[in-house]
């Protein structure tokens, strides 16, 4: 499972006793799973890339090559906002083992849908519960924290490295939706007890203790390169799209949160019970 932005494993941890010990939330002991809940290159323990190039497709490789090196020969992904774009690449290039993907996060549009948003094109003819999606979407994509990180993510990065309270307010307002949501669990409380004002705060302050506002913020500059042409680089250095390639450990020379063989470590290995 892959987290996004500006989230971390620790909103994954509600998960885990449902999912690896179900027979304790009244389920089936055939239910459980293994998981492994890593962090994004950059967020949290994780190693912050040194080089250019870490993308969500070589994430991708590298949760698959995880996955491979773990033991795994049959498993799921699953991802929500940064994590989808991670998820449903690994599901194009298609790794042994891999068997199905969950997204919980849009991320793969028609492409007239998609066209419209990107203003090359008009809004096709939708019914009106369409309508209310695409502008939700497009809502979306025109926030300000996107454009940021997608162009300039060193600069933005100084500041909320500097600042705790900046810190703090550009992850609480970063949209509409989320500060809704968030304001709420502060003031009221969550009915469903998922989305504390603990765990919110527990997140913000695990960017703030590890310093990673820039590096992680560089993963939506790393999306718009790769979107606007980085597949030619990997042609040309031989890295044939739905291949799974080992990652260097020159890539991330003595960076926290690598194994031996230079790869991520997963935060989190829970295995089913």
């Amino acid at each position: 499972m892959t987290h996004g932005w500006p989230g971390s494993v620790i909103e994954l941890l509600g998960v885990v006793g449902p999912l690896t010990d179900p027979t304790a939330h009244g389920e089936r002991v055939e239910d459980a799973f293994d998981l492994v809940l890593p962090s994004l290159p950059g967020y949290g323990f994780s190693g912050e890339p040194t080089t250019v190039g870490w993308d969500p497709g070589r994430i991708a490789r590298a949760w698959a090559e995880l996955m491979s090196r773990l033991g795994y020969d049959r498993y799921v992904a699953q991802g929500g906002d940064v994590g989808s774009a991670v998820t449903d690449t690994m599901a194009i290039q298609a790794p042994k083992g891999l068997v199905a993907i969950h997204l919980n996060f849009l991320r793969r549009l028609p492409p007239d849908v998609t066209a419209a948003l990107a203003g090359r094109a008009r809004v096709p003819e939708l019914t009106e519960e369409e309508r209310a999606a695409f502008d939700a979407y497009r809502a979306q994509f025109t926030n300000g924290y996107i454009a940021e990180q997608g162009q300039t993510p060193q600069t933005i990065g100084y500041s909320l490295t500097d600042s705790p309270v900046g810190r703090a307010a550009w992850i609480l307002d970063h949209d509409a939706d989320s500060y809704e949501k968030i304001s709420r669990a502060f003031l009221q409380g969550d009915p469903t007890g998922e989305l504390t004002s603990e765990r919110i705060l527990d997140n913000i302050t695990l960017y703030w203790l590890t310093s990673t506002p820039t590096s992680a913020a560089r993963i939506y500059w790393e999306s718009g390169r790769a979107a606007n042409g980085r597949g030619r680089t990997h042609r040309a250095r031989g890295l044939a799209p739905g291949r799974v390639h080992g990652i260097p450990r020159r890539d991330l020379p003595g960076a926290a949160g690598l194994g031996q063989d230079g790869l991520p470590e997963p935060h989190l290995l829970q295995r089913g019970r």
